[in-house]
């Protein structure tokens, strides 16, 4: 069962804290955006800013922020998989998430909901990808603010790293703004602009940050 108990998140929050703790010690990105440089030739990440929710030397997963799946809408989705969907609140949208297992669903949200295989990532955000929290959703019970993805973007051991030695991404600490709003033409840019950077001026060939 889901809780949104002070203590249960407190509880989950510290573990995660000791959790990052050890990754920050090696350099962890995880609770940043990516931002692809202007040189990206694939499509699939062209101009794409990236929420990554884990990176670690042997590993890394994170959510493409700013690009959505039009071929289905949250209502659809939640049909499909038998979740009702009559408490829905607001306008929300299926967000394709990566290339990698496009069939499997991600809910990246604020820290408020939690439940006993959520992610928390920092102090504000938190990853779950189970039906109960769509079934929440569904309901209008779910988190205070959600970002529903199907796929993720994934590298192997010492991959991320060395494309963002080789400039093929930024990256900048991550905003709920950024993450969540509906502004999805202009993320790419706003995240660029966390770092001073106008993408007008930015070269294919910039260092990386």
């Amino acid at each position: 069962m889901a809780e949104k108990r002070p203590e249960k998140v407190e509880r989950l929050r510290a573990k995660a804290g000791a959790e990052m703790q050890g990754e920050r010690e090696s350099t962890s990105l995880a609770g940043q955006l990516l931002i692809a440089m202007p040189q990206m030739q694939d499509r699939r990440f062209m101009r794409s800013v990236i929420f990554l929710c884990h990176h670690n030397e042997d590993s890394a997963m994170g959510l493409v922020v700013n690009k959505t799946i039009d071929s289905v809408t949250m209502p659809e989705l939640l049909d499909k998989l038998g979740v009702p969907s009559g408490g829905l609140i607001g306008r929300l949208r299926v967000h394709f998430g990566g290339p990698v297992e496009e069939g499997r669903g991600f809910v990246l949200h604020s820290a408020d909901y939690v439940e006993e295989n959520t992610l928390l990532i920092g102090n504000n955000l938190a990853l779950t990808a189970t039906l109960d929290i769509l079934r929440a959703i569904g309901r209008g019970q779910g988190p205070r603010r959600s970002l529903l993805a199907l796929g993720y973007a994934g590298w192997g051991p010492g991959q991320l790293d060395a494309e963002m030695q080789e400039n093929g991404w930024l990256h900048v600490p991550a905003d709920e703004g950024i993450v969540f709003d509906d502004a999805l033409a202009d993320k790419w840019q706003r995240a660029l602009a966390k770092l001073g950077i106008d993408p007008l001026v930015l070269s294919g060939d910039a260092g990386h940050a």
